[in-house]
């Protein structure tokens, strides 16, 4: 449909109206988007960097101040010192341990706002916390079993980070204050063995509250992950220390350091920034790009609209002024396919007297002369076809008559008058056969009889019994043939094959329907060919071109070819002091003789 289109004269004067209106709209809208679209990403897209930029920022200044505070109870040695000794003291309640380091607790959290909690413990449950610690609750839990505490032995005094979380030690009721711990585990400055755990609890809902507030589009968010990719601070609780599902959200996010991406997800694509925090993790932000370019989406349908209705338009200009002017065109077009079906009488009329009336009248000129010309290339084949089949045929036959001929000449001089005799009447009964008919196409049956009145004369010059076995289908014998077609193979097969062994041979023809076309196999008991001789004979063009072919092969290959141009083939092979096999396959439509 596209190639007709674009052979169409109509077709191509509507493309150029199409495009004289629309390469400059185009251009124009391209220039107007892009121009739109570098803004966008210069102020909208600048602006959510820097506002993740400074929401960045913020966060990182609560994350320090978490990291000061552990610092500053990790290097304190009155700490140290208390929690070495707490549980050596009979009643460290009333001890002036226990009341400094809670004075000290609470001291630091009311003096920094972004510090909700911090706790002082050893591995027995027993320890320090400020506000509403519950002792109860820490000595019901296991603190060897818990993650964190085996990553804080593990990291030897680095900071553990955890996601955000409810407090589990608070004495005033379960899941109500928002944390996120970073937690390490104090040592002795002597021995530097580990003493206890200190663990600094971040107002949750204030960062949470800094990381919600942000908003990107009308579904867009921020979360914070770690350095692994698990999901460390959320507003949905549910997907805090999971990893992102999205796999290419993920490889953004951990894999390349680029602050700005792009991904898809769920085959919707999306925007992406991140920004690095104090601790290693960083905030991620995403929104669908829909969400952040919807002036600019609705600029390009307004573009793509405004280029419809000049396409429109410009289709409607080019069908009238080429209904105008094509007309003439169209009428010698559907003339030419006519002509191009077979229909060689047709002649166009266009009655026009500008250059496509000439171009007209000049095609009718043009035909008259095709068909003339037509007519004698037609009768100078058909006369060159019929040439070269007579010539096939009297170089056969000249070859078959100086064969016998020979044979009686050979018997009149070794005065075996009584055999020449019976040559000769063999003779004359196969030109009888041979001449009975008219034409160059006879059936299987004539051929094959022409074949055994052949060999009645070879077995009287030889003095040898040749015996032939026909094994022909069933109705195969009214199939059309050229004449001598197979009488040259059977001579040849005697010949330089059977002769040579100074024996008596058997001579084999099986003709067979092969799926619709004719295969006939010849063969013989002979000497056979010879591995040179053969593969020669089954490249007769070559054999051909360096005359190493013989007459009765030679007359197989220009009969098939005069007769079977393209639809048959020919093969042979051979099995030494075996003999010889010959296979003739013709694929032309069968045609029967009755």
């Amino acid at each position: 449909m596209l190639r007709m289109l674009m052979n169409s004269f109509s077709a191509k004067i509507i493309l150029a109206l199409v495009l004289v209106i629309l390469i400059p709209v185009f251009f124009t809208s391209l220039s107007y988007y892009l121009e739109s679209n570098s803004i966008l990403k210069k102020n909208v897209r600048g602006s959510i960097v820097q506002i993740s930029k400074q929401t960045a920022d913020s966060l990182s200044s609560i994350i320090n101040a978490g990291i000061n505070t552990s610092d500053f109870f990790a290097s304190n040695p009155n700490i140290q010192r208390a929690t070495m000794y707490l549980n050596n003291s009979p009643s460290y309640e009333e001890s002036w341990n226990y009341k400094f380091i809670n004075s000290l607790l609470n001291n630091t959290v009311y003096s920094n706002s972004f510090v909700k909690i911090v706790y002082i413990f050893n591995e027995d449950g027993r320890g320090w916390g400020s506000g509403a610690f519950s002792e109860t609750k820490l000595k019901s839990i296991r603190l060897s079993e818990l993650e964190w505490v085996k990553e804080a032995k593990r990291k030897d005094g680095e900071l553990v980070w955890q996601g955000i979380q409810f407090d589990r030690l608070r004495g005033g009721g379960v899941n109500t204050d928002l944390v996120v711990p970073v937690s390490r585990v104090l040592k002795n400055f002597d021995t530097l063995d580990n003493i206890g755990l200190v663990q600094v609890h971040l107002d949750g809902s204030s960062i949470l509250g800094t990381v919600d507030k942000l908003k990107l589009g009308e579904t867009g968010k921020f979360f914070v992950v770690d350095t692994a990719g698990r999901i460390m601070i959320d507003s949905d609780l549910r997907l805090i220390n999971k990893q992102v599902e999205d796999p290419e959200l993920f490889e953004n996010i951990v894999e390349h350091d680029r602050t700005e991406f792009e991904f898809s997800m769920n085959g919707v694509p999306y925007y992406g920034v991140k920004q690095l925090l104090s601790n290693g993790w960083m905030i991620v932000g995403t929104v669908p790009v829909q969400e952040i370019t919807q002036q600019l989406d609705r600029l390009k349908s307004r573009v793509l609209l405004s280029s419809a209705v000049f396409s429109i338009l410009a289709i409607a200009i080019g069908l009238f002024i080429a209904n105008r002017v094509v007309k003439p065109v169209n009428q010698l077009t559907r003339d030419m396919r006519r002509i191009k079906q077979g229909h060689m009488k047709v002649r166009t009329v266009v009655r026009s007297t500008d250059e496509i009336g000439l171009l007209g009248n000049q095609f009718n000129r043009m035909l008259d002369e095709i068909e003339r010309l037509i007519h004698q290339v037609k009768d100078e084949q058909s006369q060159k076809h019929h040439a070269e089949l007579r010539a096939v045929t009297h170089r056969v036959h000249p070859h078959f008559l100086y064969n016998t001929l020979s044979t009686l000449g050979w018997l009149i001089q070794s005065n075996q008058n009584e055999r020449a005799s019976e040559v000769l009447s063999a003779l004359n009964r196969l030109l009888e056969a041979n001449m009975g008919k008219s034409g160059n196409i006879i059936t299987v049956a004539e051929e094959l009889d022409i074949i055994r009145k052949y060999l009645v004369i070879l077995e009287l010059r030889y003095e040898k019994k040749f015996h032939l076995e026909l094994d022909v289908e069933p109705g195969m014998e009214g199939i059309a043939i050229p004449r001598m077609l197979l009488q040259p193979l059977v001579e040849n097969a005697i010949f330089h094959g059977i002769v040579p062994k100074k024996t008596d041979g058997r001579i084999l023809i099986r003709i067979r329907s092969a799926e619709g076309n004719v295969e006939v196999l010849i063969s013989d008991d002979g000497l056979g060919i010879g591995s040179r001789k053969l593969k020669l004979l089954n490249d007769p063009e070559t054999a051909i071109a360096s005359g190493e072919i013989g007459i009765g092969m030679r007359h197989l290959y220009d009969t098939l070819r005069l007769y079977y141009a393209g639809y048959s083939e020919w093969s042979i092979t051979d099995r030494p002091e075996k003999g010889a096999t010959v296979r003739i396959l013709l694929k032309k439509q069968l045609e029967f003789i009755s």
